[in-house]
């Protein structure tokens, strides 16, 4: 890593890829962001109730790219979805340069460092099987879950699968011993061999249909295997209480965010008989922080990026950095409280993500 980098600054190479993205970008950004997205539901995707109402409305958060979303929420069965949802080609273009392209190295990077919450994840299935021989991690980004999860349980062979050029640098650095790209409802039609575990970590959230998804894991896992999920839960107060600048909402990527009792329920439908109900276990002590910084990030001056239409000027970086060095303390003092609560959060249903176990019966 050379000094730019580690003072957070980009690289020549980085701008050299900016620049070489820009045209390709104004020129979608020209035809306008309407055509992104498909029409407007008017009934819930989850429970058919026309009982919709506006649970938020906001932009993008993290990129900065173009564009208003919102998320409508059922007055019956409260399930969250964003209405209207991205089309094909609207998914295409908020998804492209996050998890690969430009953002490829820093997101390695994070999901790199996250060792002690992956094994905490691989552990929640110890207590109903101690010898899997096949997991497949959907979802899995750069597989460091699989290489975290393998030195738990050394006698497991992990495959992924995403959608996203992550799951082949996966397969690549040997995280996993087979890494497939595509949707996992086109791969599960495939003939295959069962697997003994599914895991979806932070995956179902966000997918265009989470019922299609959960019946494909039905016919993946054999008799007697398991499948392990873990989403966001839109039932946190802190997602009202911090409104727009809870990171979880993630817009405009999470497209569905899922009830404990409904996701619960519809396991039992389908076919599983769910073990475990973890609240605590998943929970990140970010909340605060995250907020904060979502919020000091959008009152500065933009980064360069190629959806902007040229490079910020020297003046507008300064600025940048002005504001992000004022808003230390805040960061520092939400860090500090969101450990400090972190004891109480279960209690306080403060809790911001929930992981169910569950039994192909």
């Amino acid at each position: 890593m050379n000094r730019s980098e580690r003072r957070g600054r980009p690289t020549e190479d980085t701008r050299r890829a900016i620049a070489a993205r820009r045209a390709s970008y104004q020129e979608d950004l020209a035809r306008g962001v309407s055509r992104f997205f498909e029409p407007r539901r008017e009934s819930c995707p989850w429970c058919g109730s026309g009982r919709l109402r506006q649970r938020l409305r906001t932009t993008d958060l993290l990129q900065h790219k173009p564009g208003d979303f919102v998320l409508d929420e059922c007055r019956d069965c409260r399930h969250v979805f964003q209405n209207p949802r991205l089309n094909g080609e609207g998914l295409e273009f908020y998804y492209r340069d996050f998890y690969d392209g430009l953002g490829e190295q820093h997101l390695g990077s994070l999901f790199a460092g996250r060792d002690r919450t992956y094994r905490g994840r691989a552990e929640a299935l110890l207590p109903f099987t101690r010898h899997p021989k096949r997991w497949l991690d959907v979802g899995t980004g750069h597989g460091h879950f699989c290489e975290a999860a393998a030195r738990l349980l050394p006698g497991t062979s992990f495959d992924g699968l995403d959608s996203s050029a992550g799951v082949e640098l996966a397969r690549q650095a040997g995280r996993v011993e087979h890494g497939f790209r595509g949707g996992f409802v086109e791969f599960a039609r495939e003939p295959a061999e069962p697997y003994d575990v599914v895991s979806m970590f932070h995956y179902l959230e966000h997918s265009t249909d989470p019922r299609a998804e959960l019946a494909s894991a039905h016919r993946l896992i054999r008799p007697g295997g398991h499948l392990v999920i873990e989403v966001p839960d839109p039932g946190s107060r802190c997602a009202r209480l911090l409104g727009r600048w809870w990171l979880p909402w993630l817009q405009p990527q999470h497209l569905h965010l899922i009830r404990v009792e409904n996701l619960r329920d519809h396991l039992t439908a389908l076919g599983f008989t769910v073990l475990a109900e973890q609240h605590c276990e998943p929970h990140e002590p970010l909340d605060l922080l995250a907020a904060v910084w979502l919020f000091l990030d959008g009152l500065a001056p933009r980064e360069d990026a190629p959806w902007l239409p040229a490079r910020p000027t020297v003046v507008r970086r300064a600025l940048r950095t002005a504001v992000l060095l004022a808003g230390v303390p805040a960061l520092l003092l939400a860090t500090l409280l969101d450990h400090l609560a972190k004891p109480l959060a279960p209690h306080l249903r403060l809790t911001n993500a929930y992981r169910l176990v569950a039994r192909r019966t």
